[in-house]
C-alpha cells in the first residue's frame, strides 16, 4: 500500500508524538514550576528539582524537590527501581512487624 504525498508529512508527526511526556507543575505564590519530562530525561529532571532547590533566588524548598521528585519517581519507573523495590521487599521478614 502506497503512502500519498499528503500522508507522508502526517505519519511522521504521528511516529513523534507516540513518545509519551509527563508534565508536573508546582504553584508558589506568583511563580510557577512546570516540568516536561520522559523516561529518556527523567535523571535530568530530578538534577533540575535539587539545583531549583539549591537557588536561593527561587521560591522552591526542598521539600517542595522531595515531593517532585516521588511525583517523577511513581510515573516513570526504571529496570533500577524494580529491582530497588524487589531487593527491599526480600529483606522484609516477620520479624519486622513483632
Amino acid at each position: 500500500m502506497a503512502t500519498s504525498p499528503l500522508q507522508a508529512p502526517y505519519l511522521r508527526t504521528r511516529e513523534k508524538m507516540e513518545k509519551e511526556v509527563n508534565v508536573l507543575a508546582l504553584v508558589k505564590g506568583e511563580e510557577k514550576f512546570i516540568f516536561l519530562f520522559d523516561d529518556g530525561n527523567r535523571d535530568e529532571t530530578l538534577r533540575q528539582l535539587a539545583r531549583f532547590a539549591a537557588n536561593p533566588e527561587l521560591d522552591f524548598s526542598w521539600y517542595d524537590a522531595a515531593m517532585l521528585s516521588r511525583k517523577i519517581r511513581e510515573t516513570v519507573f526504571t529496570d533500577y527501581d524494580e529491582v530497588g523495590a524487589s531487593e527491599e521487599f526480600d529483606s522484609i521478614s516477620m520479624d519486622d512487624f513483632a
